[in-house]
């Protein structure tokens, strides 16, 4: 095992990356659509989970200062709704059974249980590094990183909805860069999204750090771009 030399700061990515230590969220709430039975099936749970995301990225449904309960319940609602707009769920029983609030909930208790891992090596490199969180997201990040005691440790944020470009475009990693304040090759990016992270991240002259989980879909993969692979976020700490 090597160490990466000439780390002065490091970007974090959020989504798959602090909140769920690889996994990509559709397959986490995949797996709570599983738990609580709602007869659908992976291919219309995949359907209503991109015309979720396609929804809040044309409409302004989340605020400000929704936290991250909130935003899922925004998600689950929209796409229950879908599944049984289409035909796929029945109404009178999504209402019955809660299923979207079910999720939801789960989800959030998700996210506090894999924070309690990898919130101390985010709090960890903060006491090492100048970070910056680079998201794209829906305008509530600050909100969803102070109710989940990750605000303090950034120096930065750039946010695709605030600053209007989203990842892949590799303009967003180089406003991270630029936030940092140092050459690209001294800043260290870390992230789960091999498209939307390590490619980037790469083109702008970052060394990155590949959280390689669970994804979604079929992206083609060059292990020989990322500087260092990893599954579990802690294993970050052995690198640097």
């Amino acid at each position: 095992m090597s160490k990466l030399t000439d780390v002065k700061g490091v970007i974090f990515d959020y989504g798959g990356t602090i909140d769920t230590n690889s996994r990509h969220w559709a397959e986490v709430l995949w797996s709570k659509y599983e738990e609580f039975q709602v007869p659908v099936d992976k291919a219309s749970f995949r359907e209503a989970y991109v015309h979720g995301e396609r929804t809040l990225a044309r409409v302004p449904l989340v605020k400000p200062e929704h936290n991250f309960h909130d935003v899922l319940r925004i998600k689950t609602d929209i796409q229950v709704k879908f599944l049984v707009e289409q035909g796929k769920l029945d109404g009178e029983e999504a209402c019955r059974e809660n299923y979207a609030e079910k999720v939801a909930d789960s989800c959030y208790r998700y996210v506090l249980d894999v924070l309690e891992r990898t919130r101390p090596v985010v709090k960890a490199l903060s006491e090492r590094y100048k970070l910056v969180l680079v998201s794209n997201f829906y305008g509530n990040i600050q909100t969803i990183l102070k109710d989940f005691g990750l605000f303090d440790f950034f120096a930065d944020i750039i946010e695709s909805s605030v600053v209007g470009v989203r990842k892949p475009d590799p303009a967003i990693y180089r406003l991270g860069v630029e936030a940092m304040g140092l050459p690209a090759e001294n800043v260290l990016v870390v992230g789960d999204s091999f498209s939307k992270d390590v490619v980037p991240a790469k083109t702008v002259g970052c060394k990155v750090a590949w959280l390689k989980g669970e994804g979604w879909g079929n992206e083609e993969i060059d292990e020989a771009l990322p500087d260092v692979i990893i599954t579990d976020l802690p294993e970050l700490l052995s690198y640097v």
